[in-house]
């Protein structure tokens, strides 16, 4: 984990640089897809869901919410990426909706810069070095 500082143009740019998000979602999606069936089921995404931590913390403390509401709100959120409710996720829609859910946090960070701990290998961790690499060159 590192702290990063970030505004919304930092995650529009990397959005819109079609090269180094197709990279960067061609990746992601090879991670988890374990079985290579060129699709995501439930099971194969929710590791990648538990990690958001969407619940599991109150301001950086670690809390226990209940499994049930945990299990509804992973099965949602897994409901958003299959577009055509096949029961899985192919490689479109997992683009396509994590460039929608990224756009949607581009817009309410706004154009100020914020400070974020992000994961090594997140989304947004991806977008601050290809912003970095832009402004070194």
């Amino acid at each position: 984990m590192s702290v990063e500082v970030l505004d919304s143009a930092t995650i529009v740019s990397f959005v819109e640089d079609e090269e180094a998000f197709n990279a960067f979602i061609g990746d992601r999606f090879s991670c988890l897809d374990v079985d290579r069936d060129g699709r995501l089921s439930y099971a194969e995404m929710l590791q990648d869901l538990q990690g958001l931590r969407v619940f599991e913390t109150h301001f950086g403390v670690d809390v226990k919410p209940d499994p049930d509401e945990l299990a509804h709100v992973y099965g949602s959120l897994f409901v958003q990426f299959d577009h055509d409710a096949n029961g899985s996720v192919d490689l479109e829609e997992f683009k396509a909706e994590t460039r929608r859910m990224m756009l949607a946090m581009a817009d309410d960070l706004g154009f100020l810069p914020v400070q974020m701990v992000l994961e090594e290998d997140s989304f947004l961790k991806k977008a601050v070095e290809r912003e970095l690499t832009k402004v070194a060159a």
